[in-house]
């Protein structure tokens, strides 16, 4: 793929970088070569170079400290003009203003709504309609499968699962779901023209900002109206802060979701004597879940972090305005923490909780419950609906979505018994 920076390429190359790949043709191969070239490494973003982690301890370190920080104008080639609103991954660093791009007291401010919306109360309050989602959406399942049998589970099960719950927290409106679909993924696709893409990000402004002016007039239960409405003599996000949050939930809400899930049953189809134990009883889909968010993380590579002054870690320095990439990948199969068969599924895995697949330190993801919940009730319901669920390609043609941030798949088409 062609990329308009060829300066900052050059600045970046040299040995040891690896290049991630923007079309995804072998994620397992490039997750070993991250890991294996050390706790830091050196990696060459569509021509842009930058560092990324890829172990657990060095990881749990720098995510909270206070020198890496989300503010891009942090960053020494976007200060330079290297970087520019040409690079086709600047909308996933530099959004707009929200919890997901700022630090420190304003960090806590734009985010505290947020979290108080996804209490462990809330989100058993709203259980009842993500499993009526569900099963709605096994129906579908069933009356979709073509005269072959076939039917893709991710177009017709696990992408509108949950949109349709993130939709309903947000207020927005049922017909307006597929709409955001279609825009999230031309987003996120290595495959969509840069000035497309950023034409997309201003209609999804404006989508926003109309649905923050509508629950201003008319304020109702949901999350949107409560980041609207300001605490008795807190400070009110502005309609910026507030479309910010919104524009980054619902892309993070859904798609972390649908590679769970998706995640989920491919590895289970790929092991049945783990499968088996699930469904006789012998272990938990909590086991489950952990695993694979483990093993085969939703998020492959999370951008961005820079630093304020030069960082030592280990025996690499980070220098004052260069980028951190988190390649949570990796970080999930790192030997020292999940030990020597950590490319290995294994829902029996005594460390499978032990991953930070949701982040760590301030910038969490509030939405890290809420995925587990959904996930919690889409995989047994579907597995109890359809028990002689199989895939109806060899799993080698399984193939990615070219997203270098999401580990998402193209269509995963299954015969359902």
């Amino acid at each position: 793929m062609n990329c308009p920076h060829a300066e900052a390429a050059q600045a970046g190359r040299n040995t040891g970088v690896i290049t991630i790949d923007p079309m995804v043709q072998d994620l397992d191969g490039e997750t070993v070569r991250l890991r294996d070239a050390g706790a830091l490494a050196r990696i060459d973003l569509l021509g842009v170079p930058a560092w990324t982690v890829t172990r657990h301890a060095e990881a749990r370190q720098l995510l909270v400290d206070p020198r890496l920080v989300k503010d891009i104008d942090a960053w020494g080639l976007w200060q330079s003009g290297v970087v520019t609103r040409a690079w086709p991954l600047i909308g996933m660093i530099d959004a707009g203003r929200s919890m997901f791009t700022v630090d420190g007291s304003e960090h806590r401010r734009l985010r505290t709504k947020t979290s108080q919306a996804l209490t462990p109360r809330r989100l058993e309050a709203i259980r009842p309609d993500i499993e009526k989602f569900t099963e709605e959406l096994l129906d579908a399942l069933d009356a979709a499968q073509g005269e072959d049998g076939v039917v893709d589970l991710k177009a017709v099960f696990a992408q509108p699962l949950p949109m349709k719950v993130v939709g309903m927290l947000m207020g927005v409106d049922e017909s307006q779901h597929a709409m955001l679909t279609r825009q999230y993924k031309a987003f996120f696709s290595m495959l969509t023209p840069q000035e497309e893409r950023l034409a997309l990000l201003a209609e999804l402004d404006v989508f926003y900002a109309d649905l923050v002016r509508e629950k201003t007039a008319r304020p109702t239960d949901d999350l949107t109206s409560a980041l609207i409405l300001a605490e008795e003599g807190g400070e009110p996000l502005t309609e910026e802060e507030v479309v910010g949050n919104l524009k980054a939930m619902v892309a993070a809400g859904h798609e972390t979701t649908i590679g769970l899930v998706l995640n989920a049953v491919r590895a289970l189809l790929a092991h049945p004597g783990q499968l088996r134990k699930v469904l006789d009883g012998e272990i938990g889909w909590d086991a489950v879940i952990e695993e694979t968010l483990r093993w085969d993380t939703p998020t492959t590579h999370l951008l961005m972090r820079f630093a304020t002054e030069d960082m030592a870690v280990g025996d690499e320095v980070i220098r004052k305005g260069e980028g951190v990439v988190i390649s949570y990948r990796a970080i999930g199969r790192d030997f020292e923490q999940h030990g020597p068969d950590a490319d290995a599924f294994d829902i029996t895995r005594p460390t499978r909780n032990r991953h930070m697949t949701f982040g760590h330190g301030p910038h969490i993801c509030p939405g890290a419950a809420l995925s587990r919940v959904e996930a919690g009730i889409a995989l047994p319901a579907l597995f109890a609906r359809f028990p002689g669920l199989r895939l109806a390609v060899p799993d080698e043609e399984i193939t990615k979505l070219p997203v270098m941030t999401q580990n998402d798949m193209a269509a995963f088409p299954v015969l359902l018994g």
